[in-house]
């Protein structure tokens, strides 16, 4: 079983480290805003293998507390490009 552990945060470490390039890159303000929001998930979903791999459940509350943040941050851009949307 760990090296299942071992390839599944292999993965999400490749995955987050093409969404850091989407994030450097852009172009737009949008791209960057779901790219964080991506990343920050990868983040909660590598803590999850982690602690699965550990058999310790300690961090949940900063998981559920990461995903909150990350639900809130996705509510606030896409309202924020809504209102940009509307000025133009």
């Amino acid at each position: 079983m760990t090296l299942l552990y071992g390839i599944t945060l292999a993965m999400i470490v490749a995955a987050a480290l093409l969404t850091l390039v989407r994030l450097l890159r852009g172009p737009r303000a949008l791209d960057r805003i779901m790219a964080l929001d991506v990343l920050v998930t990868m983040v909660i979903a590598a803590t999850a293998v982690g602690m699965t791999a550990r058999d310790d459940t300690t961090a949940v509350p900063v998981l559920v507390v990461l995903a909150l943040l990350a639900f809130i941050g996705s509510v606030t851009a896409a309202h924020l490009i809504e209102k940009r949307e509307g000025m133009r």
